[in-house]
Formats: C-alpha cells, sequence, structure tokens
C-alpha cells in the first residue's frame, strides 16, 4: 500500500545491484511513494548489475559514479539535478566491501592495503558524498540522508571482521556531519542497523547462515527482511521524520537489546528443560 509520503520529492540511490540489494527494495518502495530517482553504482557494478531493470521498472536515471572519487560525486549531484529538475531531497548510502573478509584474512592478520579500501568504500565514501553534496549546495532544506550499518558497530561478531571498524566510523560520519549539515541546513543524517539480510554483499560474511539463524531466535519480532527496511527508509526520508538526525536507528526485531531469548536458550542450552511452557505449550513465565 502506497501513501504518497514521498509525492515530488527527488532522491539518489547509491548501491543497487540487483534485486537483491536493499538498495533496489528501497528505489523502488520510494517510487511507490512517488519519488524521482537517480540511481548510481560504479561502472563496473552498473556494467556487471541489473541496475538498468530497476531503472526501467521505476522511471529512473542511471548514472555510474565511484562513490569513493570526488569527481565522479560532483559529476553524480550536478547531473542528478539536472535529470530531476532542482535540489535532492533524499539520498541512501548503501555501499559497503571487504576485500580482506573476501580473501578470508582474519582480523588479527589484516592486509592494510586492502583495510585501506574497506574504510574508503564503506565509510569515508559516505563522508566523501555529503561533502560535496554540502559544497555544492545539492542537498534541499530539511532533506535526509541515510546510510545502512549494523550492530557490529558496537558489539563484537564473529566473522565480521573489518566491516565492524567501517560501520563504526561510517556512525561517527553520520554524528559529526550530522550537527553540521543540521545546523546548517536542516538536513537529517542518520544510519539504520538493520538485521543480517540475505544480500549479495551479506552472502561474503564468513557463517552469515548462523548468523542469520541466530539473529533470528534472539528477536522477539524475528529478523527485519530487505522489504521492511525499505519501509523504513521510505519514513526516513518523509517529512514524518524531520526532527530524527544523528542517531544509529535499530531496525532488528528487537534484537540490539536482547541477552537471551527462550527460542536462544532452546537450540544453544543442550541441557535445556521445557519449565518455561505448560502442558499446552503456552509460555508461563519468562
Amino acid at each position: 500500500m502506497a501513501y504518497n509520503l514521498l509525492k515530488g520529492k527527488r532522491g539518489i540511490i547509491f548501491g543497487a545491484l540487483n534485486d537483491a540489494s536493499i538498495a533496489w527494495k528501497v528505489a523502488e518502495r520510494a517510487h511507490d511513494e512517488g519519488a524521482q530517482l537517480v540511481l548510481t553504482n560504479t561502472p563496473v557494478a552498473c556494467r556487471m548489475g541489473t541496475i538498468d531493470e530497476l531503472a526501467a521498472k521505476t522511471g529512473s536515471t542511471v548514472i555510474a559514479a565511484d562513490a569513493t572519487s570526488v569527481e565522479d560525486l560532483e559529476n553524480l549531484f550536478a547531473e542528478a539535478q539536472k535529470v530531476l529538475g532542482g535540489k535532492i531531497d533524499f539520498v541512501l548510502h548503501s555501499c559497503a566491501m571487504s576485500a580482506n573478509m573476501r580473501k578470508k584474512r582474519p582480523y588479527d592478520d589484516l592486509d592494510y592495503s586492502l583495510l585501506d579500501k574497506t574504510l574508503d568504500i564503506s565509510a569515508i565514501s559516505f563522508h566523501k558524498m555529503i561533502q560535496v553534496a554540502k559544497k555544492m549546495d545539492a542537498i534541499a532544506e530539511g532533506g535526509s540522508i541515510l546510510a545502512l550499518t549494523y550492530v557490529a558497530s558496537h558489539r563484537t561478531f564473529f566473522g565480521y571482521n573489518d566491516m565492524a571498524d567501517a560501520k563504526s566510523l561510517l556512525e561517527s560520519i553520520a554524528r559529526s556531519f550530522g550537527y553540521i549539515y543540521g545546523r546548517e541546513k536542516g538536513v537529517r543524517i542518520n544510519t539504520i542497523s538493520q538485521s543480517p539480510t540475505f544480500t549479495t554483499a551479506g552472502g561474503g560474511i564468513k557463517g552469515f547462515d548462523g548468523l542469520y539463524d541466530f539473529a533470528d531466535r534472539m528477536s522477539p519480532l524475528g529478523n527485519a527482511s530487505a522489504d521492511e527496511c525499505a519501509d523504513y527508509c521510505v519514513v526516513m526520508f518523509s517529512d514524518l521524520t524531520k526532527k530524527v538526525t544523528m542517531q544509529t536507528l535499530f531496525h532488528d526485531g528487537g534484537f540490539s537489546n536482547m541477552g537471551m531469548s527462550l527460542r536462544g536458550m532452546t537450540q544453544y542450552n543442550k541441557s535445556f528443560i521445557d519449565e518455561n511452557r505448560d502442558e499446552n505449550g503456552k509460555i508461563i513465565y519468562g
């Protein structure tokens, strides 16, 4: 169901690769809610992915850009304003990659040149994107900028490796720039900490299936899907959240506030006795 939350708004979506991408789902929902869009990814990703299909489906324009290149970003924001006919109302940053993870380098044996790339692609690109947009005055007054993050920025997760450091930096950039941009232009900047989600990027995390299952068992509402994340992003792009900024917003079914759940105990405690249920299987306490 659409509510016209983004009617008349203009947006740029970074990172849609294929229909498994969260950015892809966000673009679909933003379009459904009335937004005009520019889709962007690296030139290689645009060639290898299926972003043209998304563009056709949503009536969007594709402008290839490397999010780590200031020159590419300057061209992107200039061309996007021409195509869309005005300043940008919202931006989604959905860019993340760890070559150390791809090459199975553990955290205590990182290749530092690869770490530099992880930080540049997954976090510093966010700073570059915002800085370029601010210097060009490309974001409309009261606009909304979002990036996708993960709770590994706050807690240690086996296998998440140097991406945890990148997500910590990403969230710090949102807070630091959120103050400056909010103070000067009313632009709000937030990060959404999403549940483990089966995407192309998620598949590169060691033991992802187990991580997904663990989070789902621990979360009282279960894992949030990519479609549900898109719904949340649309609300954050809309005028309904004008005073929300500099936040890490957990969209994870409650996982981030859990210690141990009943389903988790059932799965992981070998000596577990189902003493928390009555003879009809109803939970009697906890």
